[in-house]
């Protein structure tokens, strides 16, 4: 099972993480799939913002986690939003412990997930971009925990 939201500007793509975020809850591991461009780091500074982020958000290609501290009334203290780009391997991916770090009311969102994966295994929601013609983008959410949130991603796909 999958949901689709489209998005034709970034303005509405970050809407889109912004409404996202209020699926989230403290543990989760959400791994964001697509090409260079697609919208993913737009698309985190939305979840941001929907989780009461207040500082600038960028994305942490070099630094490779960034946290960020969080208000709001979900029970999440802090978006740790990492990029697994520029990663070595699975080692690596694993040094970066991201699920133990969600044990302590977070969230991690992860930029080029389909790298971590085979670390975290299935019980993630995987947002997967895909961008059209007319540079708008296909947002596609599944994943088993996101299976689990169906009534409230049917909600975040009908926006």
């Amino acid at each position: 099972m999958s949901w689709q939201r489209y998005c034709s500007t970034s303005a509405s793509t970050e809407v889109a993480g912004a409404d996202f975020a209020r699926v989230l809850t403290s543990g989760d591991i959400v791994l964001l799939v697509g090409s260079l461009g697609a919208g993913k780091t737009t698309f985190v500074k939305g979840v941001a913002r929907g989780l009461g982020v207040r500082e600038r958000v960028t994305s942490p290609t070099f630094t490779i986690v960034r946290p960020h501290e969080c208000d709001n009334d979900l029970g999440i203290k802090t978006l740790h939003h990492a990029d697994v780009f520029r990663v070595e391997g699975l080692d690596e991916v694993f040094d970066l412990a991201l699920g133990e770090l969600v044990e302590e009311s977070g969230v991690a969102v992860i930029e080029w997930g389909n790298l971590a994966v085979a670390v975290y295994g299935p019980d993630v929601v995987r947002v997967s971009f895909a961008v059209d013609a007319v540079d708008g983008r296909f947002l596609s959410v599944d994943g088993q925990l996101a299976e689990r949130r169906s009534s409230q991603l049917d909600e975040w796909a009908r926006a």
